[in-house]
């Protein structure tokens, strides 16, 4: 097709967005960094690990645009290209912050995290995101979907938190891909051979109908150019992560046990009206509940037995000056029957922001600010067809956006892991954290996917994929690899996930305690992750070589 957008690779996609003569590529495949966890693995890498970074003009105005090449390892995030956008919208925020206007325009071809390099890939991504809230608040964040891959995964959830979302008529966008579904769920829920159910669900004609795609554009380099400058120009932004009430009252509409198709759903969509929604506190019961990990630490470090709350899988109290949160089990629950187990689906992604959000603007006028207390224990995000009909990508959104903005407006927000954080749902309530905490316990997983799916998606068996876990740490599914990153504040080995004795809980709230006190007078980003002495000499050494090559190249 004559000046098809989507018929480009990533460059050229990159270059064709700019005017004649102004595009500049930065840290491209003459530098030669690649990501040196491919290699171990027998995979060839790319020079500039499939994420092109370009400066330049759009109708005059001085824009940067992120470009990821589908056509490489399904343009997923690893370490490296990770680390090469955070650096760009990095140094884009500071330019913004000295009063020159400049534009980030990602554009999105990605299956999500490279699960080559997983828990790189979830770091990456959650930093990708803390740095798109910060840069709303001075320019627009654009975002275009050409079509080829689309946008899946942890990606998708980046998607959803762009001021302004342009997409093709070929382009996809979802949470899980419906062969993870079928994987996960089984092929009742979702059939990866349905092509027409694929595209009539997650196509973008349903998508713009229904709040997840902004603008649908014809695939034509100028008619996108134009769609991009527009919605510069008029600044914007569907607030999309702010819909929070929206969903909230749009969930009490729908019946999840009887079928819903993509026109029901249309249909509904522009009559739901939103409603005033408040999250009461957990309040201390007489019925013994659906044990977890969660729930245990949460019930003991509130004082709250037999903690329940009117959303039954969030739970929420401020105790002592904090606000702890968990996401627990309800294994009667009739109306989510995929998030019986723990998962984070709709209700637990706009619950959750809520919740966050009641606490920034209790605390907007204080001096000192709430810090928040996560606590983790999600095996993963809902898989379900009506999960991904209705987006599950934009509540996880809204879940870490709540977080971003809560820690950037000055609330410490603090992990404490006592059981598994796994894909989206970790993204969702804990990777937005300042501070870590984790227990040395075996049973944890801290992981991107399950082994049987991430092994159909890389095409590996389970025990290929297990013995690549043994030369790249972020493969590996258990704390311990995961403490080899960098990103843990404190991994404490002697408390096991069950083990919560009086003595035990006491030593978590003052570790809780100790965390919060390591945030004052320090920056309230992500920065900790890759500076730390773990980071710096093992963890995120090719992060920094990446942030130092950009930095270098940025204005020269």
């Amino acid at each position: 097709m004559e000046n098809s957008f989507v018929e480009l690779n990533g460059r050229d996609r990159a270059k064709a967005l700019f005017d004649h003569g102004t595009a500049r590529e930065l840290v491209g495949p003459l530098d030669n960094l690649y990501s040196p966890h491919l290699m171990p693995q027998g995979i060839v890498p790319e020079s500039d690990d499939g994420i092109i970074l370009m400066k330049g003009q759009i109708k005059g105005l001085d824009s940067v645009v992120i470009s990821m090449e589908g056509a490489f390892q399904g343009g997923g995030i690893g370490e490296v290209g990770g680390a090469k956008i955070v650096a760009a919208l990095e140094q884009t925020l500071k330019d913004n912050q000295n009063g020159h206007k400049e534009y980030p325009i990602i554009v999105f071809d990605t299956g999500g995290v490279r699960l080559q390099e997983a828990n790189y890939g979830l770091l990456s991504i959650s930093e990708i995101q803390n740095m798109i809230i910060a840069l709303k608040k001075y320019v627009p964040v654009i975002g275009v979907v050409p079509g080829r891959v689309g946008a899946f995964g942890g990606m998708s959830i980046t998607s959803a938190m762009m001021s302004y979302l342009i997409a093709t008529d070929e382009a996809r966008v979802a949470l899980n891909g419906p062969e993870v579904i079928e994987q996960e769920a089984g092929v009742r829920e979702f059939d990866s051979s349905d092509k027409n159910l694929i595209w009539n669900t997650l196509g973008t004609k349903q998508r713009a109908a229904t709040g997840l795609v902004d603008e649908i554009v014809d695939d034509d380099v100028d008619l996108i150019k134009d769609a991009i400058v527009a919605a510069i120009q008029e600044k914007k932004d569907s607030h999309r992560t702010e819909n929070v009430d929206f969903y909230l009252s749009l969930l009490k509409d729908i019946d999840f046990n009887q079928p819903m198709d993509t026109e029901e759903y249309r249909k509904l969509f522009p009559t739901v009206k939103a409603g005033n929604h408040h999250i009461a506190e957990a309040q201390k019961s007489t019925t013994a509940k659906d044990k977890s990990r969660g729930r245990l630490w949460f019930e003991k470090l509130t004082g709250i037995e037999n903690a329940e709350s009117e959303v039954s899988t969030v739970l929420h109290a401020t105790v002592d000056g904090k606000e702890f949160i968990a996401i627990v089990p309800d294994t009667q629950n009739k109306r989510f029957p995929r998030v019986r187990a723990g998962e984070v689906g709709l209700m637990e992604g706009f619950t959750v922001a809520k919740i966050v959000n009641q606490v920034i603007e209790e605390d907007q006028d204080k001096e000192q600010k709430r810090p928040i207390v996560c606590i983790v224990d999600v095996p993963s995000q809902a898989y379900g067809y009506k999960e991904e009909l209705i987006g599950i990508n934009v509540a996880l959104a809204s879940s870490a956006a709540a977080y971003a903005k809560a820690r950037q407006a000055g609330h410490p927000v603090i992990d404490f892991i006592p059981g598994d954080a796994v894909s989206g749902g970790f993204l969702a309530h804990g990777l937005q954290s300042n501070r870590m905490i984790a227990l040395g316990d075996d049973s944890i997983t801290i992981q991107a996917m399950s082994k049987a799916s991430a092994a159909r998606i890389t095409l590996r068996t389970i025990e290929e994929l297990e013995e690549a876990t043994k030369h790249v740490p972020a493969m590996a599914y258990d704390v311990f690899n995961y403490t080899k990153l960098g990103a843990l504040y404190k991994r404490i080995d002697s408390i096991k996930s069950w083990d919560a004795s009086d003595k035990n809980v006491a030593r978590i709230q003052k570790e809780i305690d100790a965390a919060i006190d390591s945030t004052k007078g320090q920056p309230t980003d992500l920065s900790y992750r890759y500076t730390n002495e773990i980071a710096v000499n093992e963890g995120r050494v090719a992060t920094l070589k990446m942030r130092k090559a950009v930095e270098d190249q940025w204005n020269n």
